[in-house]
């Protein structure tokens, strides 16, 4: 069972490269669903067939959906909104804006990471294709398991503890509506659809994420952060598809300097992401739009390939032991030192790359062992750990964000 996530940059034809993906998947006899988790929904208009947030066929093989947040919200946001719209009014907004106001940011991804889930649990279907909205939300959203992970582990029981002991107090000097166990009930059951996603989403046996990208400097430079940043997390990337370059047929002289540029870039691309294989598709004649014209460009963009397989091997985090050392290996493509901080506190190992930061949980094996060193080289951060401590080592936690060694 396989996973494909496409993603890049707004304008670039990841929905086309998803599309045609798919479709290339299911002429090979594979049992395919694509997803669209983009809020700005392009998936129906490529195929040119009417989705909805169901799935539904849309040729032989092939199913296609469309997630509407707002329709997951009855079953699965109920009691929340609820209570969130009684706080709100409680504060002086009503209506519309009350609704509105208890639709959180980022639900609708949170709902595509459960459909997906929910998909490849089913063993109804050999790939799921993810047509992904454009890189910043595509971070957010794959960063969402960790983050909600971390809160349901060491807020959640906690918050509930407290509410249980301060609600009655509240109750008694105000009238600021009190979340009950129904409210926390439906985060856990919430919380439980997503039970697994991030096990099945860092799998690179299982699941690969490709970057489309054009030959423009902006559009590269936003791949190289995203690639990073997917690195950050844990996802294997394992194809980069370089889309609408100019082909040898245009001989116009106009265009001469934006084939040199197009060149240029596209070597920029095989060197910077390499060992990464990159996969070519030159700018269409026209509109690519339809099942026959999706099936001439995923014809020119794969070739022999077969797109459902792994196009690269290899996982963004290892780890090894050393002589007396332990050593964690993480792939961070094109992280600068500059932006690299690191830090510990307790079990967990503290990464910010940028303005993305990440609590990584320590393996078993080196939740007791004392950082040694660190250092980020041709982009692979290497964490060395020390030896076993003595029963009387205690080492403080580290709360501080330290720079690694060159």
């Amino acid at each position: 069972m396989r996973i494909l996530l496409f993603t890049g940059k707004g304008g670039v034809g990841k929905t086309t490269a998803a599309a045609a993906t798919a479709l290339r998947c299911a002429d090979a006899g594979l049992r395919t669903i694509v997803l669209s988790t983009d809020p700005a929904h392009s998936l129906a208009d490529a195929f040119d067939v009417e989705l909805g947030t169901v799935g539904r066929p849309v040729t032989d093989g092939l199913w296609g959906q469309q997630l509407d947040a707002q329709e997951r919200m009855e079953d699965a946001w109920a009691d929340i909104k609820g209570y969130l719209i009684e706080v709100f009014q409680w504060a002086g907004v009503e209506g519309i804006e009350a609704e509105e106001l208890s639709v959180l940011p980022g639900l609708d991804e949170v709902f595509s990471l459960s459909d997906i889930k929910a998909y490849a649990d089913s063993g109804e279907w050999d790939v799921v294709v993810v047509d992904c909205a454009p890189t910043a939300e595509t971070i957010r959203f794959l960063s969402l398991p960790d983050i909600l992970s971390w809160y349901m582990t060491r807020v959640f029981p906690a918050s509930r503890r407290l509410n249980r002991v301060v609600s009655p107090i509240l109750s008694r000097v105000t009238n600021l509506p009190v979340a009950g166990d129904d409210v926390f009930g439906s985060a856990r059951r919430f919380y439980d659809r997503l039970d697994g996603v991030r096990e099945l989403l860092t799998d690179t046996t299982r699941t690969s994420v490709r970057l489309v990208v054009n030959p423009e400097r902006m559009v590269i430079a936003e791949a190289r952060r995203t690639y990073t940043y997917l690195s950050l997390f844990g996802y294997g990337v394992d194809a980069v598809l370089a889309n609408r370059l100019l082909p040898d047929t245009v001989t116009d002289p106009w265009f001469a300097q934006w084939k040199e540029l197009h060149a240029t870039h596209l070597a920029a691309i095989e060197e910077g992401f390499a060992p990464l294989p990159v996969l070519r598709a030159e700018l269409a004649a026209e509109e690519l739009v339809g099942l026959d014209r999706l099936r001439s460009f995923g014809d020119r963009l794969y070739g022999d390939l077969d797109p459902a397989a792994v196009l690269h091997t290899g996982s963004p985090m290892e780890v090894r032991t050393k002589g007396d050392h332990t050593e964690l290996l993480l792939d961070l493509p094109f992280a600068d030192h500059d932006d690299l901080e690191l830090g510990r506190r307790h079990d967990e190992l503290l990464i910010r790359v940028g303005p993305h930061r990440r609590a990584l949980l320590l393996p078993d094996s080196l939740r007791h062992r004392r950082v040694a060193a660190a250092a980020l080289r041709d982009g692979r951060l290497k964490v060395t750990f020390a030896a076993e401590p003595q029963a009387d080592d205690h080492q403080p936690d580290d709360h501080q964000p330290a720079r690694a060694a060159r």
